[in-house]
C-alpha cells in the first residue's frame, strides 16, 4: 500500500506534467515564427531604407541636372540675344560698307563720264569754235562756273556725311542739286539729304525727301535704299500699315536686292509675312 501510495502521487505528477510538454513546444514554435517575422521585418526595413537612399540620391542628382540644364538654357538665351544684337550691328556695318562701295563706284563712273564729256567738249571746240574764241563763256554757264566742280562738291559732302557733320553735309548736297541737278550723282545727293533727316530723327521730312528720290530719280541706284528707308521712317512715325505696305512694295520691285532682304527681316520682326500685294503708292501715304 505504501508502494501504491507512492506511485499514485507520482502518476498524478506525471499526468499533470504530460500536457505541459506540447504547450511548451507550441510556444517555442510561435516564438520562432515571431523571431522569423521580426527578422523579415528588419530585412524589409533595411531594404526600404536602402531604396529610399537610392531614391534620394536619384532625386538630388536629377535636381542638380535640372539646375544645370536651366543654367545652360539661360546662358544659351543670353548668347542668342547677344548674337542677334551683334548680327544686327554687323548687318548695319555691312550695309554701310556696301553703300560706301556703291558710292565709290558711282563716283568713279561720274568722273569717267566727266572726263569723257571734257574730251568731247575739247574735240568739239577744236572743230567748231572760230579762232580766238574762248570755250565755256556762254552767259548760261556763269552761275555754274561759280560753284566748285561737281566731283569736288560731292566728295566734300560725302566726307562730311561720313564724319557725322550732318548740317554741313546737308547744305553741300543741296548745293550739288542746285548746281548739278542732271548729273548721275544727283539722285545720290537727294538720297543723302533724306538720309540725313532720318538720322537726325526728322522722320516726316525724311519721308518727303525719300519720295523725291523715288519720283525724280526712279531709275537711280539709290531707289531701293530710298524705298527701304522710307518704310522704316513710316514705322518710326507709328504708321505701321503704311510702313508694311512700302516694305512689301520694295520686296516685289527688287526681290533679289540687299534692301529686300532687310525689308523681309524687318517685317519678320513685326510678325508680318511679305505679301504679294500691288506696289504701294509713293505719295500720300
Amino acid at each position: 500500500m505504501k508502494t501504491l501510495k507512492f506511485f499514485v502521487p507520482l502518476a498524478l505528477l506525471v499526468a499533470t506534467a504530460l500536457p505541459a510538454f506540447p504547450v511548451s513546444k507550441e510556444i517555442v514554435q510561435l516564438q520562432t515564427q515571431v523571431q522569423a517575422l521580426q527578422d523579415q521585418m528588419a530585412r524589409m526595413q533595411q531594404a526600404f531604407d536602402e531604396r529610399m537612399g537610392v531614391m534620394r540620391n536619384l532625386i538630388e542628382a536629377s535636381t542638380d541636372k535640372m539646375n544645370q540644364i536651366n543654367a545652360g538654357l539661360a546662358d544659351l538665351q543670353r548668347t542668342l540675344k547677344q548674337q542677334q544684337a551683334d548680327g544686327g550691328t554687323r548687318t548695319d556695318q555691312v550695309s554701310g560698307q556696301i553703300q560706301a562701295l556703291n558710292d565709290s563706284v558711282d563716283e568713279l563712273k561720274a568722273r569717267m563720264g566727266k572726263i569723257a564729256n571734257q574730251l568731247d567738249a575739247m574735240q568739239n571746240a577744236q572743230t567748231t569754235l572760230p579762232a580766238g574764241s574762248v570755250p565755256g563763256q556762254p552767259g548760261g554757264q556763269g552761275q555754274q562756273q561759280q560753284a566748285p566742280p561737281p566731283d569736288v562738291l560731292y566728295n566734300n559732302a560725302l566726307r562730311d556725311y561720313n564724319a557725322a557733320k550732318y548740317d554741313l553735309a546737308s547744305q553741300e548736297f543741296a548745293d550739288y542739286l542746285k548746281f548739278y541737278p542732271n548729273t548721275e550723282l544727283a539722285g545720290n545727293a537727294q538720297f543723302y539729304i533724306a538720309d540725313l533727316a532720318y538720322r537726325q530723327g526728322n522722320y516726316e521730312q525724311a519721308v518727303q525727301e525719300y519720295d523725291k528720290v523715288l519720283e525724280q530719280y526712279p531709275g537711280g541706284n539709290k531707289a531701293p535704299a530710298a524705298q527701304l528707308k522710307k518704310g522704316f521712317a513710316l514705322l518710326e512715325l507709328g504708321r505701321r500699315n503704311d510702313g508694311v505696305r512700302e516694305l512689301n512694295s520694295l520686296i516685289k520691285r527688287y526681290p533679289r536686292s540687299l534692301e529686300a532682304d532687310q525689308a523681309r527681316k524687318r517685317l519678320a520682326s513685326l510678325g508680318t509675312k511679305p505679301s504679294a500685294a500691288r506696289p504701294a503708292r509713293r505719295t500720300g501715304d
